[in-house]
């Protein structure tokens, strides 16, 4: 395997601004494919621009960003989406007057061997309940889970998740942990941004905490009790 084919996701000295907001600070990031890789840190440490400049989201990036091996530091997002990579965003983006089915199938195909529909609904049996349903109709958690499924269906093997765990019910939450635990079964490569780390504990291989822009600490799974006096002092967990 090569260098760059080893890795489904690596950044190295990212640095991202808003305007004239330095965000980002040299972060370098390497996530594995079929890899769940979590991003821990407080509200304002630069985890969401993280994810929005691996998408191109930002208003300026330099350093080295790598998707399946290409350099996408100058890509436009939708040449970053047809690599294979699924963005859902903390506000989910639901359309509110098309039914659960229609928002499903809203987003197009970016790459081959996406789920189909039957298999989403095997995996989400609630949306398969509320199929009909206008968006805005439907509770936070089946917002939630639409805007997971309807990565699914375009091909994206590499999902970035932001948050996806923020205000739901925990019986929601615990859907949503079998989800992630699913996808890796199936091959899935998962970064995600959590703020619940009882809920990405479990979940992930690897984590990144993150303060102010920077990556400050990398540990294991195998590692996170060893890490925990440094949870408490960057989370607060």
């Amino acid at each position: 395997m090569s260098d760059a084919s080893a890795f489904a996701i690596r950044l190295k000295d990212v640095h991202a601004w808003y305007g004239e907001s330095h965000i980002l600070h040299g972060v370098s990031i390497d996530v594995r494919p079929g890899e769940v890789v979590t991003l821990l840190g407080r509200n304002g440490a630069g985890r969401t621009t993280t994810l929005r400049a691996l998408m191109g989201l930002v208003g300026k990036r330099t350093g080295s960003i790598q998707v399946r091996g290409a350099e996408t530091v100058r890509m436009a997002p939708h040449h970053i989406a047809r690599l294979g990579v699924g963005y859902c965003p903390e506000e989910r983006g639901i359309m509110a007057s098309l039914n659960c089915q229609e928002n499903l199938m809203l987003p197009p195909k970016v790459a081959e061997g996406g789920m189909g529909i039957d298999e989403i609904y095997e995996m989400f049996p609630n949306l398969k309940a509320r199929r009909t349903s206008p968006g805005g109709r439907l509770s936070g958690g089946e917002q939630q889970m639409l805007a997971v499924a309807r990565i699914l269906r375009t091909g994206a093997k590499v999902l970035l998740l932001d948050e996806i765990s923020e205000g739901l019910a925990p019986v929601i939450v615990q859907a949503l942990a079998r989800m992630i635990q699913q996808l890796r079964v199936r091959g899935f490569t998962v970064l995600m941004v959590e703020q619940n780390f009882r809920f990405a504990a479990p979940l992930a291989d690897r984590f990144y905490i993150m303060e102010r822009g920077l990556i400050v600490k990398e540990f294991t799974a195998a590692e996170l009790q060893d890490n925990m006096h440094m949870l408490h002092e960057y989370l607060g967990v």
